[in-house]
């Protein structure tokens, strides 16, 4: 059989990797918590479309069959009635994702609101939860303000959640970036993606406690995305030189679940490592280092065992 470039270190790559993860043990997954929660508390972990190669039917019978309570999508209204379809094919929940993205503030908010309203309001069903790409990193507080202002009106009248996704490029982009916004909208509620806030500062976020505890507390959604001091997202969770790093996400993942189960209240989960791009390439090839939705399948296993 002839191998050209691409193949050969793709095929390497993958057998290196295997025989790594079947001769050492990798990571010690982490253990069990306590599973004594207050009534009305659940866990729905959902899969994310980003990244999956086929349709959205194909997208959302792998979920089903992988063990997903439902999936995380952005909301187009080109794909709503294939997606509706699938979700009450599968018996899947579904949470949408909405944004603007124009540089202008006024411009963006509009388009902000139109897609936000599109994807509560549908003719098909409402979401579990929308989570939002707000503003700009450059916006001024007071234009960023307004995209909060909105969401937590509209949530009020339509009874869908809305959570503001910490997120590069956007207004909760870091940790001290985001204070402000925390301690003056105590009404906005969060969806916990700490990997771009690793990134953004280069840490773990050892020095920024106070921050990190007051978003952990405003946390209904979590992406569980792992990060590190260099970048978004590490090249496999389960590889041994990201223990540290796995390590301190699994804590602040374990304080928002502790809290929730306190209070009985529902949480959401996302897994959601992505493809070439956020995943690590082979040089020359853009070959990913490991299997996108295996990673994440490996996450959604680990938190259903170490939190229900």
């Amino acid at each position: 059989m002839k191998y050209n470039r691409r193949d050969f270190l793709g095929a390497t790559a993958l057998a290196t990797t295997a025989t790594l993860l079947t001769s050492m043990k990798a990571f010690d997954s982490p253990g069990v918590i306590s599973n004594k929660a207050a009534e009305g508390f659940s866990l729905q972990i959902m899969a994310p479309y980003w990244g999956f190669p086929g349709s959205v039917t194909e997208f959302c019978k792998k979920a089903k069959q992988d063990g997903y309570d439902g999936v995380e999508i952005l909301w187009s209204a080109d794909i709503a009635k294939e997606l509706f379809s699938a979700l009450k094919q599968y018996q899947l929940t579904v949470g949408f994702l909405c944004r603007g993205d124009e540089p202008v503030a006024a411009t963006n908010l509009a388009t902000f609101k139109k897609v936000l309203k599109e994807a509560a309001e549908n003719k098909y069903t409402k979401p579990l939860y929308i989570n939002v790409h707000s503003g700009k990193d450059f916006f001024k507080y007071e234009d960023n303000k307004k995209f909060i202002d909105f969401t937590v009106q509209y949530a009020k009248e339509t009874g869908v959640p809305i959570y503001h996704e910490t997120h590069r490029s956007r207004m909760l982009y870091a940790a001290p970036a985001s204070l402000r916004y925390l301690e003056e909208n105590p009404d906005l509620r969060l969806t916990l993606d700490i990997s771009h806030w690793c990134n953004v500062s280069e840490s773990l976020l050892e020095d920024q406690k106070e921050t990190v505890d007051l978003a952990l507390s405003r946390t209904d959604h979590i992406h569980s995305r792992v990060g590190h001091e260099q970048g978004p997202q590490v090249s496999d969770p389960r590889a041994p030189e990201w223990k540290r790093a796995v390590a301190a996400h699994f804590a602040w993942w374990d304080k928002v679940v502790a809290m929730k189960k306190q209070q009985g209240k529902i949480l959401t989960m996302l897994t959601e490592f992505g493809p070439p791009g956020y995943m690590p390439t082979l040089p020359y090839t853009n070959v990913p280092v490991t299997n996108q939705w295996e990673i994440n399948t490996y996450m959604m296993q680990i938190w259903r065992k170490r939190y229900l």
